[in-house]
Parts: C-alpha cells; structure tokens; sequence
C-alpha cells in the first residue's frame, strides 16, 4: 500500500507559522540576501524570489514533501517518521547500565522530562542501584520558579523529593567541592534553546570545570536543538566581552545540540570561564545520544512535548523567535519584543512607531528569504509598557532553515531608523560592561551597524567566522 504523507503543520503561538528545514540538507545558514540551499537527495534553491517550488524528497523514514508559497505563506512539511527518543528515553532502555551503582548529582529545571512528562527527577529517584543524591538548579530554578535574572537561592530540600537542592545561579554560579562531596557522577538534563545568550550552556560549562577539579564524570542527556543542526548565525565572541551570557568562541546561533556543544567545549579548551581567562579543564564526560533525531529537523517535527524551560519561552516557536530579537530586547526600553504579551520574542513594537504598515511593508520589501511580516497594535500585560498602545511588527517564518535569525532584528532597526531617525534604538560608545555587549559578544559589529543604520556595513564582520566554525563544529556532529 502506498505509504500516507501525513500533514504536519508547524504552528506558533497565537498562529506564527515555522516549518523545518530540508531533509538531507547538508548546510543551511542565511546572512542576507539571495541564498542556496543545496540537498544531498534532490538539488533545489530557494531565493528571495521564493519561486514556486515542490521536491519529493526520499529518506530513511518516508517521503518529505516540500512546497515553496511565492506570496511567502506558511509552508508544511509531510513526514513520516519515528518519534526522537531523547538522552533520558535511551538511557531508560539502557536500563540506566551507566549509573548503576553511583551516587548521581543531577543538574536539570522543568523541561527534564521524558514524552510521558514525567521528571528526570523523579524517574532517576526511583532506580534500583542508583543513589540520586543531590539536585543543583540553574537560572530560574530546579523548578522553574524564578523570572529572568533573579538570583535563585538554595533550598534545604526539594518538596518532591526531600533531596538537597543547590543554587547554580546567584552568589554561586560554580558548584564548590562541599556541594560536590559523596558524587560519583553529574547528570546534566536540561533543554536548550540553541542561542549561545542562553544561560544554561554556561551552568553546563562551571560543572564541567567544577567537575573535573573534583574528580567528577559528567553526563549529558542529549536533547534536540529546537532550531535545528543547520542554522548559525553571528561572529564569534571577542576578547574582553566574555560573560555569562557568552562564555565560549562560538556565534550567537551555534547549531549544535547541547552534547555536541559539551563535547566541544571540553576537547578544544573552550571552557574558560565567564570571563574567558582562565586555564581551561577537561573532565570526564560521557553524552547519551538521542535516536531519530536529525540535523534538519525543528522540535515541532520530533514528536516530543515542549516544556518551557524559562517563563518567556513558553513554545517552541518562542525558541526559534528568540535569537531574532533577543539583542534589540537589551537595548533599555526603545523596543519591545513581546516580552509581557502573549508572543515573548515574536514581536517589536513601540509608542512611537506611527506607521506599523508602513513598516511592515518595508521590511517585506527586503525580501528577506523565509520570513514575512504583519503590522500590531497590542498592549502589554506587564513589565515597563504594561498598558501602553504598542505599534509594530509580528515576523512569521515560512522556511526557517533560510531565514536570517540573529541578523533579523537589525534589519527591523534599519528600517525603523529610516522611519524614525531621532527614536532609533541607541547604542552606546562603550559596551563593554553593558549587558547589550555581553550578550552580544563583543562591540565591532555594534559599532559597524550604528555609523549608517545599515545591516550592509557590518555584514563582512558579521560572517568572517562562519566557515572556520562550521569546519570545526562538524568534527563534533552527532546527528
């Protein structure tokens, strides 16, 4: 019997459509302009023309159907494929044979959880011959409780549990050798957002370096990248800016699952330290692959629950939303990103935007590859323009394995400054102890753009990098 194609629609909160990327790509990552996509099984372009376009597209686990809308509406994948098991699910059918017999430290938040939404918590609190022993919470906390950028203190005992629950996110951001004593082995199980900003990758780094001080093995539970293994995007981090909020050479989109990343940092002495200036550690570190899960593929097409892992990141297509506009959302209050509506990062808008169809018209002029924009008017719901009428734009991916991602937000300030050159979101001389820098990653790409307003000046610094790491990242590829 022929094999049914089964519609798999890719939706966003409050209807922001996302599609994946092609199957078999062998490399996807857009800068500005027209793009190439090149596939191993079909060859195939897609440009800011967007042509119309249909490829079938075999591969190991049924037909991928790919159609390309010339008005830029949402495009569906057809898949049929088998759901990806995560770390955690493989080492269930492991029978946990790695842990058996040690004391294990666990680092995880709410979005450690297997398909069934039980917790990595509670289900290694439960196995025969493993002693689960302490439980260490990074930003926001073990249990999610805490909003961005709070300090998050340590409990005496986790309610669930009644196990010692330690802070890695307030005075503490490096597990001590006390907080360490009697384990064997540290278990990481958090998921990712894939943006380098992010900061449990740098929880993951202080373990690791903490880790291998104390003579700890560390064990990464692998969980897919929800925006894929193709897409990175931005320069690498510059000396003097790295922080918390970037504390390895890797650019802003860096595709790569957390293991991957693990296994980076730990072979190539990356792992320095928030300031980056310290002697690197290499520790004893084991990854639990996941099974099914590929290099093009979002998390909408994995067959897993979401579950937030922050309190802004509420989908996945918040995820994918959020190395778009993160950056302009540290520039003080000259835009807001959605943040205290109902579509955190999905969103800019200000008061003095006057015209939002004219800028949404605009900036689908650019004809930027894989995405398109609508005008807003909306009200917050909290933070410092709680019920203020705000006017701006809501982007919509329709390819996101094309669309530009950390370079988005500065085209939507290219043609705001263009609008509106006395409003435009400003940027100041010294970024160095400016949060706007650190999660930048440096200042010359700041500078760049700020002469003109325009994404042109920067966009030679902006990709100088990407081939030097592409070429070193694939050395760590899993998938």
């Amino acid at each position: 019997m022929k094999r049914l194609l089964v519609l798999f629609a890719l939706t966003v909160f409050a209807g922001c459509g996302v599609r994946g990327g092609n199957a078999n790509v062998a490399e996807a990552a857009v800068v500005s302009g027209a793009e190439v996509v090149e596939s191993t099984a079909g060859a195939q372009r897609v440009d800011t023309q967007r042509n119309v376009q249909t490829n079938t597209i075999p591969d190991d686990e049924g037909w991928f159907e790919q159609n390309t809308d010339t008005q830029g509406d949402i495009l569906q994948d057809k898949a049929v494929s088998v759901p990806v098991k995560t770390g955690l699910e493989v080492l269930v059918e492991q029978n946990f044979a790695p842990l058996k017999g040690k004391r294990v430290g666990l680092v995880t938040n709410p979005s450690g959880v297997d398909r069934n939404l039980v917790s990595t918590i509670d289900i290694l609190a439960k196995v025969p011959g493993v002693k689960l022993v302490a439980l260490y919470g990074p930003e926001h906390g073990v249990r999610g409780s805490e909003h961005a950028g709070d300090k998050v203190g340590s409990e005496p005992k986790d309610p669930a549990t009644g196990l010692p629950v330690y802070s890695l996110y307030g005075a503490i951001r490096k597990p001590t050798r006390e907080m360490l004593k009697g384990i064997d082995v540290m278990v990481y199980d958090i998921q990712d957002n894939g943006c380098r900003s992010y900061t449990f990758i740098s929880t993951l780094g202080l373990v690791m370096s903490a880790c291998a001080e104390a003579g700890v093995e560390v064990m990464v539970l692998d969980r897919p990248n929800p925006l894929g293994g193709l897409q990175t995007d931005g320069p690498l981090v510059e000396d003097g800016f790295f922080s918390f909020v970037g504390m390895y050479k890797i650019p802003y989109v860096y595709g790569l699952t957390v293991g991957e990343l693990a296994t980076m940092i730990n072979e190539e002495g990356m792992n320095r330290g928030q300031k980056g200036n310290e002697k690197p550690l290499k520790c004893k570190l084991k990854v639990i692959e996941m099974e099914g899960w590929r290099r093009d593929m979002l998390f909408q097409q994995t067959g897993l629950p979401w579950v937030m892992p922050s309190p802004h990141i509420p989908q996945a297509s918040s995820a994918q939303a959020y190395p778009c506009s993160g950056i302009a959302g540290e520039m003080g209050s000259s835009l807001n990103i959605g943040v205290g509506y109902t579509l955190p990062f999905e969103m800019f808008g200000a008061e003095w935007i006057i015209k939002p169809e004219e800028l949404a018209s605009r900036l689908n002029g650019l004809e930027l590859p894989g995405v398109r924009f609508r005008p807003v008017y909306y009200k917050p719901f909290y933070g410092g323009a709680a019920g203020k009428l705000l006017k701006g734009v809501q982007f919509y991916f329709t390819d996101y394995s094309i669309a530009p991602t950390a370079l988005l937000q500065f085209y939507v300030m290219q043609e705001l400054h263009a609008m509106y050159p006395g409003r435009s979101p400003k940027i100041e001389d010294d970024q160095k102890s400016s949060m706007l820098g650190k999660v930048m990653g440096g200042d010359t790409a700041l500078r760049l753009f700020a002469k003109r307003y325009r994404v042109e000046d920067m966009l030679d610094f902006w990709n100088k990098d990407r081939e030097a790491y592409l070429e070193l990242a694939r050395k760590y590829y899993r998938y």
